[in-house]
């Protein structure tokens, strides 16, 4: 296949980008069906997927595996991180704070190297001789103790402002994790516990250093695959790497051969330059035959892998995904947590969802569509069967439509349930 002749429409690029994060086959609606292994590969397909607390529904990292995953076992997942007997996933800093397969350990290697030195260099409050202390005492108390919590550690001081105002034994666990010497092996209360790495690390974990250049490369790679296609610096941002910096790797990987140029119409019908990953070439060639289709109608986490990339979200669906969490309530538009809504190759309308977890009942506080998308039939099918998967992941015994304005749209889909 020559890729440099001919141009490709933005319908291949966005059913590939699809494919590749396993948002094309229609919903999975049966958690027995969904094992370890199907969880795991999810995972490593995906690279890693990012932490986040916000939990108005289920917090985002299940979120983003009940979108490609359907109805599936929580404790299955917690399982890969936190069961010795089953562990193959660990916490670590990739695309932000994030869930990461436990083979790509010695690529976080290097930056616990470097935060370490710029630590040790830079810290106003490791340059204090009481802090120094206070890591030792904390490390040497875990070490003999066995793994602790945060809370595990009294504190009398004053009373503290703010989220990231931590009481200083928090500070001393937070180094000790960023520099690789503690792990985490549980959550309680998704509350991190803490331990040494040696106990919490499988024996059969590769930590040789490969060094920067090879981590980056590495990263670059993996990010490609897990975009399926991207502009050549979008392949960054899908790892938090530096675009200028690693501008150079990225045109030394097109010259190899590892990763291949392709052309994409946009909306103008002008071609813009994209790049695929060489090892899915045929792939791309079945999507564009239409051999490979989106048909599935889910619900994406603001924080979904879909998304990482920079513009992204309008170069291939004309749409800007805003969590809006953190704005006052009577500033938001769409909602606290509105989550986009994919039907089939397109991003249609946000959904903004909350659990009340003590009647079971899942609230649409707001359901709202993009300019120009119709309600049709089709639409309103795959919306219902959605919010069913939704409502069996969540335990869910009622829907409710909070909105006078989504009252008609509620009693459709309710008719469809």
């Amino acid at each position: 296949m020559n890729t440099t002749e001919k141009s490709y429409s933005l319908v291949t690029a966005r059913n590939m980008a699809l494919h590749v994060q396993n948002l094309t086959a229609p919903i999975q609606r049966y958690p027995g069906l969904v094992d370890l292994d199907v969880i795991f590969e999810t995972v490593q397909n995906l690279g890693c997927i990012q932490i986040d607390t916000l939990h108005v529904v289920e917090r985002s990292q299940y979120l983003v595996l009940w979108s490609r995953l359907g109805d599936y076992e929580k404790s299955d997942f917690d399982s890969l991180l936190y069961d010795p007997q089953a562990r193959c996933l660990f916490e670590g800093w990739q695309h932000a704070a994030s869930f990461i397969p436990l083979e790509d350990f010695r690529y976080q290697l290097p930056r616990m190297q470097s935060v370490h030195q710029k630590h040790i260099e830079q810290s106003d409050w490791l340059a204090e001789e009481e802090n120094q202390e206070l890591i030792r005492s904390v490390y040497a108390r875990i070490e003999a103790d066995g793994p602790l919590r945060a809370r595990d550690f009294e504190y009398d001081g004053p009373k503290r402002d703010g989220w990231w105002d931590w009481k200083p034994a928090k500070n001393a666990l937070e180094y000790l994790h960023a520099w690789g010497e503690l792990m985490i092996t549980d959550r309680v209360n998704f509350q991190r516990v803490y331990d040494l790495r040696e106990r919490v690390l499988p024996d059969w974990v590769n930590t040789e250093n490969p060094g920067e250049e090879e981590r980056d490369r590495y990263w670059l790679e993996q990010g490609v695959r897990a975009l399926g296609i991207c502009q050549p610096l979008q392949a960054a941002d899908y790892s938090y790497l530096r675009r200028n910096f690693v501008r150079g790797y990225i045109k030394d990987m097109v010259a190899e051969g590892i990763f291949a140029e392709v052309k994409v119409r946009d909306d103008n019908g002008e071609n813009q330059n994209y790049i695929i990953h060489s090892d899915l070439r045929e792939v791309f060639e079945k999507v564009d035959s239409g051999e490979i289709l989106a048909r599935r109608t889910t619900f994406l986490s603001p924080f979904d892998n879909l998304l990482w990339a920079r513009g992204r979200d309008d170069q291939f669906w004309n749409f800007r995904v805003l969590l809006e969490a953190y704005k006052p309530a009577d500033t938001r538009i769409w909602g606290y947590f509105n989550m986009p809504v994919l039907h089939h190759d397109q991003l249609v309308g946000r959904i903004d969802p909350k659990i009340d977890r003590k009647t079971g009942r899942l609230h649409i506080r707001g359901f709202f569509l993009e300019k120009g998308v119709q309600l049709h039939e089709q639409l309103i099918s795959g919306l219902a069967e959605a919010l069913r998967s939704f409502m069996d992941f969540h335990r869910a015994q009622d829907l409710v439509f909070d909105r006078k304005e989504d009252t008609a749209l509620g009693t459709r889909i309710l008719g469809k349930l």
